[in-house]
């Protein structure tokens, strides 16, 4: 889980025993403690430690983080909660997951265990609540600000936040059991907390009396303040069996139809079969069915059950406080909302563009794509056209594709066959940027418009926007990002204009191009004189890009379907820092080093930019992360399936390639089932116990004349992917498959392979770790066994420590 601190700290989890899946916890330590102006924590949820107990499986000894300032087992320590690892926390998982939750004891050693005690017998509320009244003001405006009355049963400080800093209204909390209904406020919100709902019977005394005598007043109530609300209208609630407890539960909203993924912890739910007249349903959990929200149709009453304000987790339902606020001023009333509906049109032959000839920089990857897409076409019974000259892959096997034409992937050779087969469809993002290159000049050709065929999933314009690094610039930049500060060049002696300007050292790169092909940094106008030369022989634009080196380098795969359901399958961290070809880079799924800021950050980030450039289907998104503060830069965004996406799909389970050609076909996300339960909604992100590294193979000893060193341009031949339930595990697995002469994470192959594929010539291990080469995970073994530091190897590398 990203945001143990933040879990920790939610006081929704009081009496219970905190299991973290996530495959390594402790990795970016523990932040400070302290107050900002408002006297709130800063970083944190609450004011102390709220789980009687941690269980995680992995733990990191080191908390490698700018902003940490202790470790997880310091700060338990210090709150006197205690931690255990070295557990296997899928298996009491899979225990809870078929026979509900259960009461557990945290017993170490030959300790006698203690007596049962069931948390849910007592009032867990009070225990967690505020004992007095507390005032939070905004900062000085020209108004005054309307005065919300918060009952807190265990709130959140990051709802507080967005109510003060966000919304800027005045925030009066008060305990639980208060007697808020005499008091004078403009709206009134009810917040979340632990435990059975049904222990909090003053409160919802109180609501009902608010409910009956000031019916105008707006009320909001969010997890256990959903419940009380539903118990005040005259609902009732249930224990469930399991509970939903995560970052990733996808909601339905009823009046759009539009799925979210949701952060919840709750035990309880409202059954809403038996609602009171004038209320109706919001939202629906679409994995169980559960309730999510209810609203009244007529007065300003509305609840959910999950965080808007999710922290930690993903806050794509924020929006909700903006209603409760708009309700609040009277800017709004209850508005008619409508759900858009697209008349589908029959589809019954698509063009599938392969990826061309093997070669090194796109390989196998595209074949797993193109084969996902032609077995969708398949399931719909629509006819699939593959264009592909590859003879060595699935896709062109017998049986698979209704009809296969061994020709170039070029607009000369697919032209013909579009006069020849006439299909409806193209699909143009299953075969890498040769494929996609080849649809975009179709387009700008006039010859899909002449033939009338469509272009599925992804628009040509989306495409163009997000390759032409000059649109694509300005389009982050409309909707208040960043990309790396870079210049397109058409002739040498504008490209050495631009480079000055940016400043050396400075990254080229050929445009249009795959796998890095012509790049590389220039530190000098001699070194950027030799890369442009190698660029323009390539392609007829140059991009220059401010240098980044240094800095982590990450990646989130994306989905987004017509009706804009997005989701975030996947994110990944490379091991190496930016200065390597993603392709080049050993790979870790899920991301080690990021805090829950970051990570959902970037992952706000992600569907903001595919939203904005249109993107229907699966995009990949690239970003580049200070090590030493929380700045960041979009690095690109590839609006197809590509190499990470084939990793990601294996990775997770999830069928990126196959949900993109679903997506491309008409079909939405919630519609679609999960391919591994079969009974759930495809619009979930999945969340691995497990972790995954990627690792390229390079047989760079086969061609004596090519540079060693690894860099922005593909030399890789190939990689290997394992899985396990921890880092070292999977590490050590990849460093044993990639080689079959290797035995892991050890010298003895750097000694062996050095001759012919080390960087130094001379065996200077310093220099080895400096320049990334394909030795570079065994000169790092062999570095330690020379008595090298982590810090050292740090230092040298800029690998994470």
């Amino acid at each position: 889980m990203m945001g143990y601190p933040e879990s920790l700290t939610d006081p929704s989890f009081a009496g219970q025993i905190l299991v973290l899946t996530y495959p390594l916890v402790g990795n970016y330590g523990v932040p400070p403690e302290e107050e900002d102006e408002k006297g709130m924590p800063r970083y944190l949820e609450g004011r102390k430690i709220y789980p009687v107990a941690v269980v995680v499986s992995e733990y990191s000894f080191v908390a490698s983080h700018y902003a940490a300032v202790k470790s997880l087992s310091q700060w338990l320590e210090e709150h006197k909660v205690p931690g255990i690892f070295g557990v296997d926390t899928r298996a009491i998982t899979k225990r809870l997951r078929e026979e509900g939750s259960a009461l557990g004891a945290v017993v170490v050693g030959s300790d006698p265990a203690p007596e049962w005690e069931n948390p849910n017998l007592r009032n867990l509320v009070a225990e967690v609540s505020v004992s007095s009244p507390q005032m939070y003001e905004p900062d000085a405006g020209d108004a005054e600000p309307p005065l919300i009355v918060a009952v807190d049963c265990g709130m959140k400080f990051n709802i507080v936040r967005y109510f003060v800093y966000y919304l800027r209204v005045r925030l009066r909390v008060v305990p639980w059991d208060y007697d808020f209904s005499k008091d004078e406020f403009d709206g009134l919100f009810i917040s979340n907390g632990p435990g059975d709902p049904e222990k909090c019977e003053a409160t919802v005394q109180c609501l009902r009396r608010v409910m009956q005598e000031r019916p105008q007043v707006p009320i909001f109530g969010i997890c256990l303040g959903h419940q009380l609300l539903a118990l005040a209208a005259g609902c009732k609630t249930y224990k469930m069996k399991f509970g939903n407890r995560g970052v990733n539960q996808p909601c339905v909203d009823l009046r759009t139809g539009r799925c979210y993924i949701t952060s919840q912890n709750h035990g309880f739910a409202v059954d809403d079969t038996q609602l009171p007249p004038g209320w109706e349903p919001l939202f629906v959990n679409a994995n169980d069915g559960s309730n999510e929200g209810i609203g009244h149709k007529e007065k300003p009453w509305l609840s959910v059950q999950f965080h808007p304000e999710a922290c930690c987790g993903p806050v794509d339902t924020a929006f909700l406080f903006d209603e409760f606020f708009k309700v609040l001023r009277g800017a709004s009333g209850r508005s008619l909302t409508t759900v858009s509906y697209k008349h589908p049109q029959a589809i019954s032959k698509v063009l599938v563009l392969g990826s061309g000839g093997l070669t090194i920089g796109q390989a196998g990857e595209f074949d797993y794509s193109g084969s996902q897409a032609i077995k969708a076409l398949r399931e719909q019974k629509v006819q699939s056209v593959l264009i592909n000259p590859n003879i060595a892959t699935v896709q062109t096997s017998r049986g698979l594709a209704d009809q296969i034409f061994f020709v170039p992937v070029t607009p000369e050779f697919v032209t013909k066959v579009i006069e020849k087969v006439r299909p409806d469809g193209l699909f143009a993002a299953f075969g890498g940027q040769t494929a996609l290159n080849c649809a975009v000049q179709l387009h700008r050709s006039g010859v899909l418009q002449k033939y009338g065929v469509r272009v599925l999933g992804t628009q040509i314009e989306s495409i163009v926007a997000t390759e032409d690094r000059e649109i694509f610039k300005a389009g982050v930049e409309s909707i208040g990002e960043q990309c790396a500060k870079s210049a397109c060049a058409n002739t040498m002696e504008e490209a050495r204009q631009v480079a000055k300007e940016i400043g050396f050292p400075v990254l080229v790169r050929a445009a249009f191009a795959l796998g890095g092909l012509g790049s590389g940094f220039a530190s000098n106008e001699e070194d950027l004189d030799v890369l442009l030369t190698r660029a323009f022989a390539t392609s007829s634009q140059v991009i220059i890009d401010e240098c980044l080196k240094g800095w982590k380098e990450l990646e989130y795969e994306v989905v987004r379907d017509a009706k804009d359901n997005c989701l975030v399958v996947c994110n990944m961290e490379n091991l190496d820092p930016m200065g390597v070809h993603t392709g080049e880079s050993i790979v870790v799924a899920p991301s080690q080093t990021l805090n829950n800021f970051e990570y959902h950050h970037l992952r706000a980030v992600a569907i903001k930019v595919i939203r904005h450039f249109g993107i229907v289907g699966e995009a990949n998104i690239q970003y580049a992360l200070d090590p030493h503060s929380s700045q960041y830069r979009i690095v690109e965004v590839n609006a197809r399936l590509s190499r990470s996406s084939a990793l990601a799909s294996k990775a997770t389970g999830y069928p990126l390639a196959y949900v993109a050609a679903k997506l491309a076909l008409g079909h939405d996300l919630v519609s679609l089932r999960n391919m591994v339960t079969r009974s759930t909604t495809a619009c979930f992100e999945p969340s691995l116990d497990y972790c995954v590294v990627k690792m390229p193979r390079w047989d760079i000893d086969k061609f004596p004349t090519v540079e060693r060193t690894l860099g922005t341009q593909m030399k890789s031949v190939g990689e290997v992917m394992s899985i396990a339930r921890s880092f070292p595990e999977a590490m050590q697995k990849a460093l044993r498959m990639v080689n079959e002469g290797s035995v892991g994470f050890d010298e003895s192959w750097y000694l062996r392979a050095r001759a012919g594929a080390a960087v130094s010539k001379d065996g200077n291990i310093e220099e080895e770790l400096q320049k990334p080469g394909p030795l570079r995970m065994w000169a790092i073994a062999h570095a330690f066994q020379q008595g090298f530091t982590v810090e050292t190897v740090h230092a040298l590398t800029r690998i994470d420590r």
